[in-house]
């Protein structure tokens, strides 16, 4: 007899758990999806386009809440959890509703979902959302392609589009973005990637994704995998890098599957040393050491900077923050407020009573982001509320702390200022150390 599987996601790790345990396996009949933390997911369709030859119809995806009434309904053995960056509490009451209506619960393991590359892979993960993975993978790129490697990333995924169509995304020009119509969330991790000339993929099925990749048009000597929230890598890494966080201490063994990156990690980086309290920067060295103490350690700091100090200093600023980062993230500032603070703003405007549509309803789910404003942009109302609100709010200026630039992509009708932010390392080992004996260790030469 099939077992009945109910596959718990957020358009992301669900689908690849699907593509490479379930979707030709004989002994499941994966009847649904559910769908929490990305907006506007639930009712859609896994397509059949690629759910395979055992799914002629398609999979429904169903919002999260309901799981309760699926599981009786559809006869549920198994529920697989497949999302990242939740607390241990979160995921044990998940399993608790669970168990309770009937259903194991389940947690896939990297043995059964991990894709071995034909190329050596270096992956880039973190303990929580916002930890500064984008700046290490922009790091580690920049310095493979200064050894004149081919280096093609691999991003996480962000499906929030038409998903057949979404199977396999190359991206290695800006208007690349607007060809496969991405949302503020994927131009934040692609964007940064093309303009430094490097190609990143993304999608849906991701052995395909990786076979495109090995075999780019403009070569590739390595693959570097850019994950996405604190999930563990979808590939085979051959070096594993994990990016902590000072400002949330204590998260690295508190949320799932963030210690699991920390435990599989080669190299730990402990970002944001200049503006984290020494006290803090120590309970995460312990935490470290005690649960990977053969990891090398490398310090960092992603300092930031602006293109005219003057439009924030002295100004009472709105500061715009990465969306994720701030909701499920639940970081409580990041890039926009430091150099806020760094250049001399007045002081801080709270866009929330004049927030509009669906940022409206971003707060009320996530009431705790405080002054900023997350840059909400997983489709085109959501892209017109952030206009709107940031229109409707009385600031002097916008601070952009976002990885790209907003005024490319909606109308800011006030001063604005961009943030920018690279990872500096400090004293030694080092990235480029780590970098230097990762290609002598797989003979990577230069053709």
């Amino acid at each position: 007899m099939k077992r009945n599987v109910i596959i718990i996601g957020a358009a992301g790790r669900d689908f690849h758990n699907f593509n490479t345990y379930f979707r030709n396996n004989e002994n499941y009949n994966v009847v649904a999806f559910t769908a929490a933390q990305i907006p506007d997911i639930a009712g859609r369709e896994y397509p059949k386009e690629l759910a395979g030859d055992l799914y002629a119809k398609g999979i429904p995806i169903h919002v999260e809440s309901d799981l309760e009434k699926l599981i009786k309904d559809l006869k549920v053995d198994d529920c697989v959890f497949s999302y990242s960056d939740v607390t241990y509490t979160t995921i044990m009451s998940l399993a608790s509703r669970v168990n309770a209506a009937g259903a194991n619960f389940v947690l896939l393991g990297a043995k059964d979902t991990q894709i071995k590359s034909t190329k050596p892979v270096i992956a880039i993960g973190a303990v929580r959302t916002g930890c500064g993975k984008s700046q290490t993978s922009r790091k580690v790129v920049e310095l493979l392609m200064a050894k004149g490697l081919k280096v093609v990333a691999v991003r996480h995924p962000m499906p929030y589009g038409d998903l057949a169509e979404q199977k396999v995304q190359r991206f290695a020009t800006v208007e690349d973005l607007a060809k496969h119509k991405c949302t503020i969330e994927e131009m934040e991790e692609y964007e940064p990637h093309v303009v430094r000339g490097n190609v990143i993929y993304a999608g849906v099925d991701y052995e395909a994704i990786l076979r495109a990749a090995e075999k780019d048009p403009n070569g590739c000597d390595v693959v570097v995998w850019d994950g996405g929230n604190n999930d563990f890598p979808f590939y085979q890494p051959d070096l594993m890098i994990t990016v902590t966080d000072p400002h949330r201490a204590g998260h690295e063994l508190s949320y799932y599957p963030g210690e699991t990156t920390l435990r599989m990690a080669d190299v730990v980086v402990i970002n944001k040393i200049d503006t984290s309290a020494p006290e803090a920067i120590q309970i995460v060295r312990n935490n470290i050491a005690k649960v990977n103490p053969k990891a090398v350690v490398i310090d960092g700091a992603s300092p930031v900077k602006v293109d005219d100090p003057s439009i924030i200093k002295g100004k009472n600023v709105l500061v715009v923050e990465d969306g994720p980062t701030l909701t499920h993230g639940e970081m409580k500032l990041g890039a926009g407020i430091v150099a806020a603070q760094k250049y001399g703003a007045a002081g801080f405007v709270d866009p929330r009573p004049y927030t509009t549509g669906k940022l409206s309803e971003t707060f009320r789910i996530y009431p705790n982001i405080g002054t900023l404003l997350p840059a909400m942009g997983y489709g085109e109302q959501q892209l017109k509320d952030l206009e709107t609100t940031i229109s409707n709010t009385p600031c002097d200026a916008v601070v952009i702390g976002t990885p790209i630039d907003l005024n490319r992509i909606i109308k800011i009708d006030k001063p604005s200022v961009r943030v920018y932010y690279d990872l500096q390392e400090i004293g030694e080992p080092d990235l480029s150390g780590v970098i230097n004996e990762f290609v002598a260790k797989h003979n990577l030469q230069v053709k």
